[in-house]
């Protein structure tokens, strides 16, 4: 798997709230690009399979919730969380969830996650092409730390979680911190 050094440019399709709009669904699609996302910001990301799937829903997701402030307090901007699903599964599950601190960024097409180098086939249980696990520090743009978990191959018959995870995250940013610091 090829290093890279920044984040990939590209235009994730989102849809954002817009009192404007009457109805049921006061929503309306809005592009973000990765500049807009990225730039000018110290933000950690972690991309995991898929929404409303069992580890993602149980333990990826809600930690990073849980520890948000902690993350903000080490010098993060925002946390977002990838995944290879589109806007209304992303805003669905982020409700189901109760996620209200993680940012759940869709990349329906997959193209930030191809591009990443993190697109994996995970037609063995049906998912199609899903993102792999992993987390990562993004400051300005730059990837300044990636924890990619083992094993990243198409149809990977497990599914890891040792090394994406916001415990592991979190005790990188307290590190480096304290070693900033000397």
């Amino acid at each position: 798997m090829a290093v890279i050094e920044r984040v990939p440019n590209v235009v994730f399709k989102t849809r954002v709230r817009d009192e404007s709009i009457s109805g049921p669904n006061p929503y309306r699609w809005e592009d973000r690009t990765t500049q807009d996302i990225f730039g000018g910001k110290r933000v950690v990301v972690f991309s995991l399979p898929g929404a409303f799937t069992p580890t993602c829903s149980t333990s990826h997701l809600p930690r990073y919730e849980e520890l948000y402030d902690e993350f903000k307090a080490l010098g993060v901007d925002e946390i977002v969380c990838v995944s290879v699903n589109d806007a209304f599964v992303m805003f669905q599950w982020g409700k189901q969830q109760g996620a209200q601190k993680v940012f759940l960024l869709p990349d329906g097409n997959g193209e930030f996650t191809r591009r990443m180098g993190m697109l994996v086939d995970k037609s063995n249980l049906g998912f199609g092409m899903r993102s792999w696990r992993y987390s990562m520090v993004v400051n300005d743009g730059k990837i300044e730390k990636i924890f990619t978990e083992a094993g990243h191959i198409d149809n990977c018959p497990t599914d890891p979680f040792e090394v994406s995870d916001a415990d592991t995250m979190l005790g990188y940013l307290k590190e480096a911190r304290t070693a900033a610091a000397v």
